[in-house]
């Protein structure tokens, strides 16, 4: 028998999220199943997922999650309805030199502010107003995004009274912000995949910063309008008796259709190349790689790629 070597299926050509519950997930007979109570197994296409959101009710074994890092797909595990986010699983990981020009940029007050410049370009469709801080630019553009959900919630004619939510009861929160905390959480478990298959820290934002998840909102706030959020109202208004279960099923639809998966990686590096820096090389006296990894058709961030 010839051992062939998995390579993982690069991001843009991936299927973007499914949420497991309420089993046990493990690798029988070679595939990645979720075993429920009664003992029915369900084949999860694992190389083919962008990102596996684990809920309350499922357990990991050691060889699922092994598998999983082989392949690339990034595990997240999550609270109810998949509003927290207690910890992922990388597929890959931030390169050296992907981390070390992403830190350059974020450390440096003219590059950060370039790089917070197209980002705010690529939000609102406009160049940001010339001569303001990241501060100046951050309380921008917290006005437009309340003001855009004042203008959906007259759309869609749902009550609004603010973007609230309490992260340690998602149920108390009313039934549209129950919606977008939905829809968010999805377009944040993508958004983690594409940040690490393309090799960079989820941690060093450049709007946000100080949580494990900075450049994660960074990103994904680019994009939230232009499909999540929307639908997250459209749903809030049909009063749904499962609102989480209703915004998932529209998100990985609008994923499918916006091609969310084939523009992240892009975006990332687009936002990056604002900096007008290039990668830096490493040191002459750095020591060479002992055992050179072969090739890999997958991300520049998966484990096992050139």
């Amino acid at each position: 028998m010839v051992y062939v070597p998995l390579s993982p299926i690069p991001l843009k050509d991936r299927t973007s999220l499914i949420f497991l519950q309420y089993g046990n997930v493990d690798v029988i007979d070679g595939a990645f199943v979720l075993v429920d109570k009664t003992g029915i197994r369900t084949h999860i296409p694992v190389g083919s997922v962008a990102c596996i959101m684990l809920e309350p009710g499922t357990r990991v074994s050691h060889a699922a999650v092994k598998l999983a890092a082989t392949v690339g797909t990034l595990l997240v595990w999550v609270g109810e309805a998949g509003v927290r986010m207690y910890a992922a699983g990388q597929p890959g990981g931030a390169r050296s030199d992907k981390l070390l020009y992403q830190a350059k940029l974020a450390l440096d007050d003219e590059l950060r502010l370039k790089v917070v410049r197209r980002m705010f370009e690529l939000r609102f469709g406009e160049p940001a107003p010339a001569r303001r801080s990241v501060d100046q630019l951050r309380g921008i553009e917290g006005a437009r995004v309340r003001q855009t959900y004042t203008i959906l919630a007259k759309q869609y004619g749902v009550k609004w009274q603010g973007r609230r939510y309490d992260p340690k009861d998602w149920a108390k929160g009313d039934k549209v912000n129950q919606c977008i905390s939905a829809a968010t959480s999805c377009l944040y478990g993508i958004t983690e995949a594409a940040v690490l298959a393309a090799g960079y820290a989820p941690a060093i934002g450049f709007v946000h910063s100080g949580k494990p998840l900075s450049f994660i909102y960074d990103i994904a706030d680019i994009i939230k309008f232009e499909g999540v959020v929307p639908k997250a109202f459209e749903i809030a208004a049909k009063k749904p008796a499962e609102p989480d279960r209703e915004v998932r099923l529209a998100c990985r639809e609008i994923f499918r259709s916006q091609k969310t998966l084939s523009k992240l990686i892009p975006l990332i590096e687009d936002v990056l190349s604002a900096g007008g820096i290039e990668p830096p090389l490493p040191p002459e006296d750095s020591q060479p790689i002992a055992i050179p990894e072969p090739e890999s058709f997958a991300d520049a961030g998966h484990r096992g790629s050139g």
